[in-house]
């Protein structure tokens, strides 16, 4: 039968309270019995005044905007305020009525500016909230995967000036000439001056709107400014640690960065850390191996001249020290370049009757030159551990482990580009971003694991579980016992007895 609303309800005055208009399983309340936010207060307790001036708004209301923003991939802190004035879960998140009034949409902006910025705020909110999972025991940190992704700046890509600037030395460079020296010492050769290196330089183009940022040119995309988010994340998919620079900066230079934050936040080494081709670098397995961690890289094709032999083709003997070419002749060491890399040479008197000599090279001294690096065994055992069955399992979680975070960071948390300019905007951004998602998901776990029961993974779920269970146990045995203590008979004929009237039995 067709029903239809003749009475309108709108201007009708009821009596309720905004805690009964809020879902029992809506988010903002899974997020408030997860943690407790007052935590905050001390860390901004110095950047207010106690004595003078108005007061301010509430820090942790002003914090729980921003939560809310990136919790719910609401693009812009304007939308943002406007969806909390007419949201009452959101207002129900904050502690405000249905009738008090919502701070302006530039409140945030004018006290990142004047309190927060250049301080470590935005990083301890990350890290306390990393904390309260890793005490819940939600971390899985024997693995650690390692990737970047990208994300556009708030650049117009047309609007560029071109500067030359200074290439940045490598952070292992030092490291790097010590062995060169090391090696050309054991091969007979005299040591180089290291300090007679020329300064090299590079032409950017450095945007107009956002300087900080980077020309992002990745395959066949299209070319842009952005920001590289470089993260850290565990086999659960909870960040670990995140840092962000410029797109032409590039992967494998922020590595030893993200992996000692990574080592600080969680307190210790893991035992795998899984990357992609283009960590797949000599320094980088040095540096994992030489932690004694197993490194897990993919495989990478060898590049090379069309039509010419690639150089797994060209055999190492490594007792010998030389390489073995398809025709099987051996290429001699010659000497170690300042990029750190080793010389193998042929002889140009066999090389010149060769039959494969097209195939081979395209010198006209008819010499056939072989490099390899300095710290090359190092790759050469990160390779042999790719075969085994523990690498495979481990980078096949690649996909569901630091491709989900990203892919969610992108499509849930709303980073497919940013409206804000400047590294150290993105930065705390990124830093708010990365807390946002690791407690959307451990107040999901925490939800769910008090809905369901016990969590193997969590000890303090495990543990009131536990007391639970115990309880019942001794209601079942007590059941129909009579108890005599100082002549007064207990007698229990019912299981819905609380604690404390089992307490009062002793």
């Amino acid at each position: 039968m067709l029903t239809t609303n003749n009475s309108d309800k709108r201007t009708q005055v009821e009596i309720t309270s905004i805690d009964q208009l809020v879902p029992e399983d809506h988010l903002v309340r899974k997020l408030d019995a997860c943690i407790d936010f007052s935590f905050i207060y001390d860390l901004v307790k110095d950047k207010y005044s106690t004595e003078t001036g108005r007061p301010s708004i509430d820090p942790v209301a002003l914090f729980k905007i921003v939560f809310i923003q990136y919790v719910f991939g609401i693009k812009s802190m304007r939308q943002t305020i406007s969806e909390i004035e007419t949201n009452v879960a959101y207002r129900w998140f904050l502690g405000y009525g249905l009738n008090d009034k919502i701070p302006h949409f530039t409140t945030f902006g004018k006290n990142y500016v004047r309190r927060f910025k250049n301080t470590d705020i935005f990083e301890k909110i990350f890290m306390h909230i990393l904390e309260q999972a890793i005490e819940a025991g939600f971390i899985k940190s024997d693995a650690v995967f390692i990737d970047a992704t990208h994300v556009k700046a708030n650049a117009n890509k047309k609007k560029f000036n071109k500067v030359k600037l200074e290439k940045e030395a490598r952070s292992y460079q030092e490291l790097l000439d010590k062995e060169i020296n090391k090696d050309r010492i054991k091969h007979g050769k005299k040591p180089l001056d290291m300090s007679k290196k020329k300064t090299e330089y590079k032409e950017v183009k450095e945007s107009k709107t956002d300087p900080d940022s980077g020309v992002l040119r990745k395959n066949e995309k299209e070319k842009c400014y952005a920001y590289s988010f470089h993260t850290a994340c565990d086999k659960n998919g909870f960040i670990l640690g995140i840092d962000v620079t410029a797109a032409n900066v590039h992967d494998s230079t922020m590595f030893e960065t993200l992996y000692k934050q990574v080592k600080k936040n969680i307190g210790k080494k893991p035992k795998y850390i899984a990357v992609d081709a283009g960590y797949k670098t000599p320094h980088i397995a040095k540096l994992i191996l030489e932690e004694d961690i197993r490194p897990v890289m993919p495989y990478t094709i060898s590049r090379g001249k069309k039509g010419y032999f690639k150089k797994r083709e060209y055999i190492y003997d490594e007792y010998y020290d030389c390489y073995i070419c398809p025709n099987n002749q051996v290429l001699k060491y010659s000497t170690t370049n300042r990029n750190g890399y080793r010389e193998y040479k042929s002889d140009p008197k066999v090389c010149i009757n060769c039959p494969y000599l097209c195939k081979c090279t395209s010198s006209k001294n008819h010499v056939k030159v072989v490099t390899r690096h300095v710290w090359a065994k190092y790759i050469d055992e990160a390779e042999e551990l790719r075969y085994t069955n523990t690498n495979k399992e481990i980078y096949a979680r690649r996909k569901e482990t630091i491709e989900r975070v990203f892919a969610d960071m992108k499509e849930k948390h709303g980073m497919r580009w940013t409206t804000l300019r400047g590294l150290e905007k993105i930065k705390a951004q990124a830093m708010l971003v990365a807390a946002c998602m690791n407690l959307k998901k451990m107040a999901s776990w925490i939800w769910k694991s008090r809905k369901n029961g016990p969590n193997p993974s969590n000890p303090y779920v495990n543990l009131h579980g536990l007391i639970a269970n115990l309880y019942s146990f001794i209601i079942i045995l007590l059941k129909n016992t009579v108890f005599k203590r100082k002549k007064t008979v207990f007698c229990l004929q019912t299981e819905s007895w609380d604690i404390t009237q089992l307490y009062q039995i002793f």
